[in-house]
């Protein structure tokens, strides 16, 4: 199976591996009983959010921002920006899109991880190679601690800690880019012999476009396995679901953003599914700040947090442990208020319909009949990567 293959490499790949065997509890992170209770309505991409009695080094001693701040924030990053590239040619980061400014935002770094291409362009009037050098080397060597990253703003990024995109882009002469002078070495190579110009409304850009590796989306994948084998224990949720959410929701991109408001790896909302999480699973009062979400111990630990609510207290009743699963991959999107509404307006006679259909009536009702158009593309989506997990 592929999960167990990425165990391995994840264990190759790091020195936490270990022959002994894992203990049953990971941190202080017994699930509480609160989460045993029933009825909520909440989803992750626009309702819910999810974590865990789970104590990584990444503390949440940030401030969590209001929708306002928020809103704030990202409407203060689009007037910089544009004011740099104009309208046209404004971009920001989403859910399976990398974008970090630079300069005075006259510099930009995008990352697609769908399809595979690193893009890194600068407006700058002066010194435009030098620029765009200095940027290709950042976004090279970009540590794969999210932290140290800041999308929301221009600053530089500290280079230090293995590089995120080590083993996902290879240079000129085919080598891993793990160290300054050859990132350096290949900044200079891609300037002399690919370098691009565009007109733009304010001027013109200069950029570069780079590659990434076929098997860029494995080698992200391989990052994550230990984290999601001790979540995946620690909730007793399936490593194979879990797999599927964060390619769903992020094509494993730890700095992945939403306009709903969700970060991290499994695109989780702080004031929903995350205070849900804190409040009946950490028993601590609050919401998780994006700092804490973006860490992807913690979102991961969260993500899966938030699938242990959702079975065992708001979906607690749905007796078929198929129908379950369709129904939580569903409310992890929808939320469980919209996999009821798919059956009745009535919560109790909802539940009570579920029960009486058959896992593959449930599926087309989900999936056919859901309020949302997204809710219903998600399930068949999210099920189709977990047969990839599972039988490769």
């Amino acid at each position: 199976m592929k999960k167990a293959w990425l165990a391995v490499t994840a264990c190759l790949l790091t020195v936490s591996c270990s022959s002994s065997p894992t203990p049953d509890c990971i941190y202080n992170c017994a699930p509480s009983t609160n989460a045993g209770n029933n009825n909520h309505n909440s989803n992750h991409n626009g309702n819910h959010n999810h974590n865990s009695n789970h104590n990584h080094n990444s503390n949440n001693n940030h401030t969590a921002l209001t929708e306002a701040q928020r809103q704030a924030l990202f409407k203060y990053l689009e007037n910089q920006v544009k004011k740099q590239w104009g309208d046209k040619d404004y971009l920001q980061a989403g859910k399976h899109r990398y974008v970090k400014y630079f300069d005075g935002y006259r510099t930009r770094a995008h990352i697609d991880f769908d399809n595979g291409k690193i893009y890194v362009s600068t407006v700058a009037n002066y010194a435009p190679e030098a620029t765009l050098k200095k940027a290709i080397e950042e976004t090279l060597l970009m540590p794969a601690d999210p932290s140290q990253v800041d999308i929301f703003s221009d600053k530089s990024i500290p280079l230090n800690g293995k590089p995120f995109l080590l083993g996902q882009v290879k240079d000129h002469e085919n080598q891993n880019i793990q160290w300054p002078w050859r990132a350096g070495k290949y900044a200079d190579y891609l300037i002399a012999n690919k370098l691009k110009t565009k007109k733009l409304q304010h001027g013109t850009a200069y950029y570069v476009e780079i590659d990434m590796v076929n098997d860029h989306l494995e080698q992200r994948e391989y990052q994550y396995a230990d984290l999601i084998r001790q979540a995946a224990k620690r909730y007793d949720i399936d490593e194979d679901l879990i797999y599927a959410i964060v390619k769903t929701e992020s094509s494993f991109n730890p700095f992945a953003v939403s306009h709903a408001g969700a970060y991290g790896l499994m695109q989780v909302i702080p004031k929903t599914a995350g205070a849900d999480v804190f409040n009946l699973v950490k028993n601590k009062p609050g919401i998780p700040t994006k700092e804490y979400l973006f860490d992807p111990a913690n979102n991961i630990d969260t993500g899966t947090a938030y699938f242990y609510i959702l079975k065992n207290r708001y979906l607690k009743e749905v007796q078929h442990p198929v129908t379950k699963d369709y129904a939580m991959i569903s409310a992890y999107n929808g939320g469980t208020g919209g996999v009821l509404a798919t059956f009745d307006t009535d919560r109790k006679q909802a539940m009570k319909d579920i029960n009486q259909l058959q896992p593959n009536q449930v599926y087309w009702a989900l999936t056919n009949k859901h309020p949302k158009a997204e809710a219903r593309r998600y399930l068949e989506k999210v099920l189709n990567f977990q047969k990839e997990f599972e039988s490769m």
